[in-house]
């Protein structure tokens, strides 16, 4: 499943590039949200998800790059938000979260970052509906992908296996042509994608359709 990061789309034309790539066949859209604390950046926040809802169909997934998810959680279900995905890294039990997401009617995820053991997660699976395992540091589009993520993913893709196989691995970071395929062959089936489709030369719609392909390869 392509998900596009439109943190790499420009925003002039946000609209016109998310029907887009929903005509070309991505399955959901990626919202990348940053506080400038827990990455070094500033982002978007859910007046973007407001203004898309009415754009598409596709199921808005919002990754929450913050300190404090909980004093968004609202802001983005009102918005129209289909699942929001909160960090271990500022979670030290996300239990509490994962309840109150699940309590709002919407999908949750956990995201964990390239120094975080992947076993970290291990003991909530069960509990979520996607682990995310971010393949750069999260805050800029463009990074490459970290090679040990392929180690990574297969470690992920085992413990899903044994506890909660429903749950989507999703990968962020550094996906393009030359990386996904590798990815998929880890184990991940949800590959988050903005340069490597906003920034396409041949355009978003071509770059869609050609990261389906290799994955299905």
């Amino acid at each position: 499943m392509i998900a596009p990061s439109i943190l790499s789309a420009d925003f002039s034309k946000l609209g016109d590039l998310v029907r887009e790539i929903e005509a070309a066949g991505a399955n959901r859209v990626h919202v990348d949200v940053m506080d400038g604390h827990f990455v070094p950046n500033l982002s978007m926040g859910a007046i973007v998800v407001k203004g898309l809802r009415p754009v598409t169909k596709l199921p808005l997934e919002v990754h929450l790059m913050v300190e404090d998810p909980g004093r968004f959680l609202d802001g983005f279900v009102k918005a129209g938000s289909d699942s929001l995905i909160v960090h271990l890294e500022v979670l030290p039990d996300p239990r509490p979260m994962i309840e109150q997401i699940r309590g709002m009617g919407k999908k949750v995820g956990l995201a964990f970052n390239p120094d975080m053991p992947v076993e970290r997660i291990e003991p909530y699976l069960r509990d979520i509906d996607l682990a995310l395992c971010m393949t750069v540091f999260p805050g800029f589009g463009g990074q490459p992908f970290i090679p040990e993520s392929i180690d990574r993913l297969k470690t992920l893709r085992a413990m899903v296996e044994k506890h909660n196989p429903a749950c989507e691995i999703e990968v962020d970071g550094g996906i393009d042509a030359k990386t996904i395929a590798d990815a998929a062959t880890a184990g991940a089936n949800v590959f988050v994608a903005g340069t490597a489709v906003f920034g396409a030369k041949n355009g978003p719609t071509a770059a869609v359709k050609q990261l389906e392909g290799l994955v299905k390869k």
